[in-house]
């Protein structure tokens, strides 16, 4: 019995809350390479969704507040989810070093071209054709846990050919890809609809 409480309380001990994204926390944040990205619909059949992110896309704004870019892609799912109901979660995983994951629960806002803030969070990233939004979060909860199965993996170079890709077609065509692939979730939710293309 006594060897099953230590166990409990070792897994216990195992996950961390934050009152904020603390110095430390946000430095090892910016030292990954890669995030991932959750969210959900409302509805009890609908879709979960999780994307990987780019670690360059991200940034942190203050002690409870990030950002991170949005670029065009085939599908629209964090945002019609984030449009419908606002939640979110970012996580972070050391692949490298000592084991951590972090992760970051809030509330997310979709920022496109004529949003009030849509020119200030353009300046904190390297330009990007194929930028369509900003997912802003206010965090409402920062946690860490052990990471203890998480593999080493060995970070090599970023890929580009998303990036070629956007600056090869256009804001023209962008704009038309983003009326076909990007106008609904896969369960039927509004994600873009008549945004211009602002990378």
């Amino acid at each position: 019995m006594g060897s099953r409480a230590g166990v409990k309380r070792a897994f216990l001990v195992a996950m961390k809350l934050h009152e904020s994204i603390e110095p430390a926390l946000a430095e090892w944040i910016g030292g990954q390479r890669v995030f991932f990205v959750g969210s959900a619909p409302l509805a009890g059949d609908g879709h979960v969704n999780v994307s990987p992110k780019g670690g360059e896309a991200f940034r942190i704004l203050g002690p409870m507040e990030v950002v991170y870019q949005d670029y065009t892609g085939s599908g629209a799912e964090t945002v019609a989810h984030v449009r419908e109901n606002g939640r979110i979660v970012l996580m972070f995983c050391a692949f490298e070093g000592p084991p951590k994951i972090v992760r970051l629960h809030g509330e997310g806002s979709v920022v496109t071209p004529g949003h009030l803030r849509f020119a200030e969070f353009t300046a904190l990233f390297p330009p990007n054709a194929g930028t369509r939004a900003f997912i802003h979060v206010a965090v409402n909860r920062v946690s860490d846990s052990c990471g203890f199965s998480v593999p080493f993996f060995d970070f090599k170079a970023p890929r580009d050919t998303l990036d070629r890709w956007a600056e090869k077609q256009g804001p023209e065509k962008m704009d038309a890809y983003r009326a076909l692939k990007n106008e609904r979730s896969i369960d039927g939710l509004p994600a873009f609809g008549g945004e211009s293309s602002g990378g």
